[in-house]
């Protein structure tokens, strides 16, 4: 990572990646992280606009030498950059569905893996929009306290409870391929029946390694995205979040699934749903940065076996 420096000083990028918005300079790169500043499509609490920063500034933390259990820096292995933050006008928030998707896309025509830094968790779908113009319907690994399958798919709704219904009806997904891990609500008139879900009871007591083998098996060679709402996680270990749920995952529980989930061919990741004006001494905002941090991982320990 170069130079050392404390955590507290310097420019904030997500672990002092280069910045480099221009999708000219994106040309060669492994992975492009950008932030959405979007939060008009919560249900709840608003505040999700922030998450990126937040991430970002907790990311800092992080960014000083080898990542504990993967003993290396991913980024000696990967070449990556922080592009910024996907930009729209406020007040024509539809801006936003089209400049992600142009985003994503121009990343995937570079080469690059997309990390994507929440907002909300309507923030998926553009993504997702861009990834089935170039791989096809995708497999998706959602870890989430809800299925975000609600009805309203096909109505031109902003609403992060319906983004996987609204992916179902577009075609986006290969429906039997998805796994939704961590999932502890129900709603009426839910989609997604073919879709495989692992809900939080299941969680507490399978093993991580467990977890992802099945995942493992339900995914199989499909491209794969994965997608983490910071809502699957317990309460106590994420409480600045829009929609808190008691019952989830612990922070070691979701990471150490993730730790299990090499090999995959992974196509893209999310963190959506961190809302700092909610969070406890930012350790939502931590916890989102070490997720990030461990996919990136997942990438660089393929391309050190020669996977990718």
């Amino acid at each position: 990572m170069g130079e050392q420096r404390a955590s507290y000083s310097g420019l904030t990028s997500f672990m002092r990646l280069p910045v480099v918005e221009d999708p000219a300079g994106w040309r060669g790169v492994d992975v492009v992280v950008a932030g959405v500043p979007f939060d008009v499509a919560t249900t709840n609490r608003p505040g999700a606009r922030f998450g990126p920063r937040a991430i970002r500034e907790q990311s800092l933390q992080l960014a000083w030498g080898p990542i504990w259990p993967w003993g290396f820096d991913p980024f000696d292995h990967l070449r990556a950059v922080d592009a910024g933050d996907v930009p729209f006008d406020w007040g024509r928030p539809r801006e936003m569905e089209e400049n992600l998707r142009a985003h994503i896309a121009r990343g995937l025509s570079a080469g690059a893996v997309p990390v994507t830094l929440g907002g909300d968790h309507f923030c998926t779908l553009p993504v997702l929009r861009a990834c089935k113009e170039r791989f096809g319907p995708v497999a998706v690994i959602q870890f989430d306290a809800h299925r975000d399958v609600e009805e309203g798919a096909g109505e031109g709704r902003i609403d992060h409870g319906i983004v996987f219904s609204e992916a179902l009806h577009e075609g986006l997904l290969d429906e039997r391929a998805c796994v939704q891990v961590g999932i502890r609500t129900t709603y009426p008139g839910e989609a997604g029946a073919g879709m495989t879900v692992i809900d939080a009871a299941a969680c507490h007591t399978m093993s991580p390694a467990r977890i992802a083998a099945k995942i493992r098996e339900v995914v199989g060679e499909h491209p794969a995205y994965l997608t983490f709402d910071i809502d699957c996680l317990d309460p106590a270990f994420a409480p600045g979040t829009g929609t808190p749920v008691p019952g989830g995952l612990s922070s070691h529980q979701a990471r150490a699934i993730l730790w299990e989930l090499r090999g995959l061919n992974f196509i893209g990741f999310d963190i959506m749903e961190v809302a700092p004006p909610y969070d406890a001494g930012e350790i939502t905002a931590l916890a989102a940065a070490t997720l990030a941090l461990d996919f990136c991982c997942l990438l660089a320990a393929a391309r050190t076996r020669g996977d990718g």
